[in-house]
């Protein structure tokens, strides 16, 4: 079981944006690989330290998780234990200031100080059924994405000697000052192109369909965004590959409607089922089922049919599915048809007569949400 990430960073649920960055790079310099080479435990806390932030310091992502705990990352999320560690750096590299001399390059002899670019995520939207979200699947799409076309080959860049920063010095009324900047030349890579085939571009990539596979955990919701790492835009030279960021779009279903991980289904009956009783086939995420109705039911009647709902995207089991009985009330009668309910009208059977049991409307909605 994944360790909570405010337990990670050491911090309240309600500590602020300044607390959680603060904490982060408290952990950060605590584990850095720098000060713990070859601790293989102080590494996978740094890699820990990096997801935690990565999801409590973006208020979306944060509120999902608050919601819905590491569940709402499957399929997606930032990598955890299998992070790359120069994907933190180049993301969070800012972060630690001073801690480590200063800027991003030289982190424990990574890629010998070069910086590796990460190619530019691509976004997609999925469309689900409500069957697909109740029972997760496995989808496969058709994305166009940047890759190094073949053939291409770099060579260390001349202006920055491979750094991918270059250090310029300063004098000034308080002495010689030292800043360091992204090399212009080759965009930090510490590469340059050296040989670049026809079909690609300036960089040495080139434009290539894929067919890429996701999979979606059961219960996810209209809006939620997963990641595929590694199939977004690849970078030049030894960079990393962007991610696939996926948005999930719910089809809306002909019958059920989701609340939650509960499930409402409308059902219409006549006056005469109703008062004779009878049997119903209804809709649901796992197929058809057949209902008994009760002679006497009343309009409003609410039954649960547990189990039947969406599962959780936390794994805490599945929601219900709540049938609506709804009596419904012909509009117009033949001559034999209003000669009987005029009969009908005065009959003390025919008189409503709830009972403690015939619960009232709110008392039926309180029901629900229980």
């Amino acid at each position: 079981m994944k360790q909570d990430f405010y337990e990670i960073l050491s911090i309240s649920k309600n500590a602020t944006a300044a607390e959680i960055k603060k904490a982060y790079r408290k952990k950060a310099i605590e584990f850095h690989p720098d000060k713990n080479q070859g601790d293989p435990e102080a590494e996978e806390m740094f890699k820990k330290a990096a997801e935690a932030y990565e999801v409590l310091s973006d208020p979306d992502k944060k509120a999902r998780y608050d919601q819905y705990g590491h569940a709402a990352f499957e399929g997606g999320g930032f990598g955890g234990g299998g992070m790359n560690m120069e994907d933190i750096f180049s993301q969070f590299g800012d972060i630690f200031g001073s801690a480590f001399g200063g800027g991003f390059g030289g982190f424990g002899g990574f890629s010998g100080g070069q910086r590796r670019m990460k190619g530019s995520n691509l976004r997609i939207r999925v469309s689900l059924t409500l069957e697909e979200i109740a029972h997760g699947v496995e989808k496969k799409v058709k994305v166009k994405r940047k890759k190094q076309a073949a053939g291409v080959t770099y060579k260390t860049c001349t202006t920055c000697n491979g750094a991918g920063q270059v250090t310029k010095i300063t004098n000034t009324i308080l002495g010689r000052m030292q800043t360091a900047a992204t090399c212009s030349s080759c965009g930090g890579s510490g590469q340059i192109i050296d040989n670049r085939p026809s079909d690609a571009d300036a960089q040495g990539l080139k434009i290539v369909e894929e067919t890429v596979s996701i999979k979606i955990p059961p219960g996810v919701e209209e809006g939620m965004q997963l990641k595929v790492s590694g199939k977004g835009n690849e970078a030049p030279g030894n960079g990393i590959a962007g991610d696939l960021l996926v948005a999930i779009e719910t089809i809306e279903h002909g019958s059920l409607k989701r609340e939650g991980d509960n499930l409402h289904y409308d059902l219409y009956i006549s006056i005469s089922d109703a008062v004779l009783g009878t049997t119903k086939e209804i809709d649901t995420v796992t197929g058809h089922v057949r209902i008994k109705l009760e002679s006497g039911i009343q309009s409003g009647k609410i039954l649960r049919l547990r189990g039947k709902g969406i599962s959780s995207i936390n794994g805490y089991g599945t929601g219900d599915l709540l049938v609506h009985v709804n009596v419904w009330t012909p509009k117009e009668l033949n001559k034999e048809q209003r000669e009987f309910f005029e009969k009908m009208q005065h009959s003390e059977n025919f008189e409503p007569k709830p009972e403690k049991s015939d619960k009232s409307f709110f008392e039926k909605v309180k029901d629900m949400f229980s």
